[in-house]
Order: C-alpha cells, then sequence, then structure tokens
C-alpha cells in the first residue's frame, strides 16, 4: 500500500489528478456560492410577482 501511494507522488498522473481535485473543489465552492446568492435573490422576485399577481 505505501509503495502505491509513493508510486502515485513521483507519477506525473497521480499530480494530475490532485490538480484536477483542487480545481474541481475551487469549481464547486464559486458554483455553490452563486447558487445560494442568486437563490434567495430569485425567491424574493418570485414572491413579488406572486403578491403583485394576486393584487
Amino acid at each position: 500500500m505505501i509503495d502505491r501511494i509513493c508510486q502515485l507522488w513521483v507519477e506525473e498522473s497521480g499530480q494530475d489528478v490532485a490538480e484536477y481535485a483542487v480545481m474541481l473543489a475551487v469549481i464547486l465552492v464559486i458554483v455553490v456560492g452563486t447558487v445560494r446568492l442568486i437563490g434567495g435573490n430569485a425567491n424574493n422576485v418570485f414572491s413579488q410577482v406572486a403578491s403583485s399577481i394576486s393584487n
């Protein structure tokens, strides 16, 4: 098991996987933050539209 971890550490493909994992984590943080920000604003807009239609 330790040999396999050392082999991944030395190999270029192991580094590629780590870089992709970091990029994926950054993208997920950005997407989740954007959805939370837009989601709250969208909820307010839909509520305003619904209240103006019912009046």
